[in-house]
């Protein structure tokens, strides 16, 4: 059972978001970011380890500077007619400043510098809630703010490319699934050139699966790709299905990742055809890293390094896993299935 804290800092946390996205004003809006942010922090500090400590205080400095930041600009767009004649160009800075202070939020590059640091200190719970929950505020105030200029796309290229090639040395998951989220950022930005919709369904199937990914290792305590390597030796379903998950993630074809990037692809392309190839090029680099980590597993056994290897048994605790795992590698398929009975 949770401590009655973390069920009160879950409500205002939730709160703060529900605020943020629902306010007729940027004043009530930027209310609803300092209340979820106030919240977040006792959840991810703890007493006994200096290193969730370290991401409390990283995570505080980087937000406050932000909502700053954000509090500045509407400040300044409130007094822009009698303190400029060019109201356009003043419109234009001050977007673009609104803007940049909003991807700081949620760590899109080319202000991402503190998301996988800061993950890299956070229990599996904790970095699921800011891979996903702490996304919302940020993306759905940003969808009030796009417009038709070079800005944005030129952030979803630098996310796409930093959020791929910023995994391939990794050894941690943590901040393989950080880098990765970066590169995820960059497709659910590109989904409002097209429609809030299609977001919201990116974001759903990316949440459940980071969610079927995240309560692997947390049961099985895994940090590191050694880690992940041996603790799977002879759980051979487990293995399985953490791996399908992870290509699922990257959105490798048939799974249930694919979907959203497939109808992303299909829409995208009319208007922003060398955004889109260059957004399945970074992709390709992000799978790349996927398949080295399966391919890796799957082939390298450590049997001959135990004297008595076990034979694995099936476990009850692992039941939701295995069937959210099982959701998430063919619910492609299934949805395929779906739309030709219809």
């Amino acid at each position: 059972m949770l401590p009655i804290y973390k069920i009160l800092f879950m409500s205002t946390l939730m709160l703060g978001t529900f605020i943020s996205i629902s306010s007729f004003s940027w004043l009530g809006t930027w209310m609803g970011l300092e209340i979820n942010l106030l919240s977040f922090i006792p959840l991810i500090s703890y007493k006994n380890n200096s290193y969730s400590s370290e991401s409390s205080i990283k995570y505080f400095l980087i937000q406050a500077m932000a909502s700053s930041m954000f509090l500045f600009s509407i400040i300044l767009m409130m007094f822009k007619s009698k303190m400029i004649n060019d109201l356009f160009f003043m419109d234009n800075i001050m977007l673009m400043i609104m803007n940049s202070t909003i991807l700081l939020k949620m760590g899109a590059a080319p202000f991402h510098f503190w998301f996988p640091e800061i993950m890299e200190g956070l229990s599996w719970m904790n970095s699921l809630l800011l891979m996903t929950w702490q996304k919302i505020a940020p993306m759905i105030i940003l969808s009030y703010m796009i417009k038709s200029n070079m800005y944005i796309p030129m952030i979803i290229m630098m996310s796409s490319f930093i959020g791929s090639i910023g995994g391939l040395n990794q050894i941690s998951l943590r901040k393989i699934l950080a880098y990765s989220s970066i590169n995820h950022i960059g497709w659910m930005l590109s989904s409002f050139l097209i429609n809030e919709t299609l977001w919201l369904m990116y974001f759903l199937i990316y949440s459940f699966i980071n969610l079927s990914i995240i309560l692997t290792f947390n049961k099985l305590n895994i940090f590191l790709l050694k880690n992940l390597f041996s603790s799977m030796n002879n759980n051979y379903m487990m293995k399985f299905f953490t791996f399908m998950n992870l290509l699922s993630l990257g959105g490798l074809p048939p799974f249930l990742g694919f979907l959203p990037k497939w109808l992303i692809i299909q829409n995208l392309s009319f208007k922003f055809f060398f955004l889109n190839l260059f957004m399945i090029m970074m992709t390709l680099i992000t799978l790349f890293f996927y398949i080295r980590i399966s391919y890796s597993s799957i082939m390298i056994s450590n049997n001959e390094l135990n004297s008595n290897p076990t034979i694995y048994k099936f476990n009850p605790n692992f039941m939701l896993i295995n069937l959210m795992s099982f959701i998430s590698i063919s619910g492609l398929i299934m949805y395929s299935i779906f739309l030709n009975l219809y």
